[in-house]
């Protein structure tokens, strides 16, 4: 097992990264001082599978367990699940103290972590994430929130948590749809931060691909160290964790006109091709990188070019993202592969430009 530790201004707190993990989840808790009672929030898809595991790793230890479920999707990333999870933890009569363990993939991690915030002006969190996308990216950092309508993570806090214990064993339930959602991410933090990283996908994407434990944990600790860094620097996303967002503003934008048809890593795959024409067009990134990029995005399973959406509705959408400061939509563009930096100054006129031409 590795650990990576995160110490941002509000909580320092540990990401165990390996294989079998799930198993001393009770030991773990214990090492950071939990005790007593402690409430799992996990959907049922989860639940049939690491239900029973976690419970009796968590009974061996002596705690009390409860077990929180709603249906799986995103739909459930809503005030109004909120407020039953809410009413479900009034009825356990949970305290501040009592820990909530997010089983689950993003949408858990982000409801449950958002929950654990709010309710009692805030419970220990602990983020068991059960994709690749969460293990290295939604469960880190401390970002928890609850969508709005159409648009995601509008409404939410920062809050980290106590924990974070990324099973790298678990991804073999993924499909290959969920697997290479993941993927997405991972290749973001390579081109963010690390040539020698996104060369290490490219020779070993098949491995990936296969789940060998071995290359999934080296994968996984790396991209979860790379956004540590980023957090520990920028706690509350004012500055440089917005490198963090390569390729999702333009991401969440075709999320949220495709009425997240199409998956948010294979939205932010896209964006980041996007991103990268952006940048070549403003004569940075050279077009051998912008193709390598591209050819690795279309190896790992994702889409490379924009599917058939309304080019006036994303960039409207694109105006309402999170990071628009003064009415400017930010944007994170590449000078090379592993060299990133955020601006203001694109017009949007470019960016529709870019995006009719990478529409299928």
């Amino acid at each position: 097992m590795r650990k990576i530790r995160v110490q941002p201004g509000s909580n320092s707190y540990d990401i165990c990264v390996g294989a079998g993990i799930l198993e001393q989840i009770g030991q773990l808790l214990r090492e950071i001082g939990c005790q007593g009672k402690v409430v799992i929030i996990t959907d049922t898809t989860v639940k049939g599978l690491y239900g029973v595991t976690l419970q009796d790793s968590l009974s061996a230890e002596g705690f009390s367990v409860s077990l929180l479920e709603i249906p799986p999707g995103e739909a459930q990333k809503s005030l109004e699940t909120a407020r039953q999870l809410y009413d479900d933890l009034s009825a356990l009569y949970a305290e501040r103290s009592t820990p909530v363990l997010a089983l689950g993939g993003g949408v858990v991690g982000d409801l449950a972590g958002f929950v654990a915030a709010t309710y009692l002006r805030g419970m220990p969190l602990v983020q068991i994430p059960t994709t690749l996308l969460a293990q290295v990216d939604s469960s880190i950092g401390g970002k928890v929130a609850v969508d709005h309508g159409r648009l995601k993570n509008m409404i939410g806090v920062f809050y980290q948590p106590r924990l974070v214990i990324a099973d790298v064993g678990v991804l073999k339930t993924l499909d290959a749809r969920e697997l290479g959602n993941g993927l997405a991410e991972v290749i973001k933090y390579a081109v963010i931060s690390d040539g020698g990283f996104f060369a290490y996908l490219e020779n070993n994407l098949d491995r990936i691909k296969a789940l060998d434990p071995a290359v999934l944990e080296e994968v996984v600790a790396k991209s979860a160290e790379v956004k540590a860094r980023v957090v520990e620097k920028d706690e509350r996303d004012t500055g440089l964790r917005n490198i963090l967002n390569y390729g999702h503003t333009t991401g969440h934008a075709i999320e949220a006109v495709s009425d997240f048809a199409i998956a948010h890593g294979e939205a932010v795959a896209i964006g980041m091709v996007v991103a990268g024409e952006i940048s070549h067009r403003l004569g940075m990134l050279s077009i051998g990188e912008l193709e390598r990029i591209a050819r690795l995005i279309s190896r790992a399973g994702l889409p490379a070019r924009l599917p058939t959406l309304d080019v006036d509705k994303l960039i409207e959408a694109m105006k309402h993202d999170k990071k628009v400061s003064r009415g400017k939509v930010k944007l994170v563009l590449a000078r090379a592969i592993g060299d990133v930096f955020v601006t203001d100054e694109v017009g949007l006129s470019l960016v529709e430009e870019v995006l009719r031409n990478e529409a299928t």
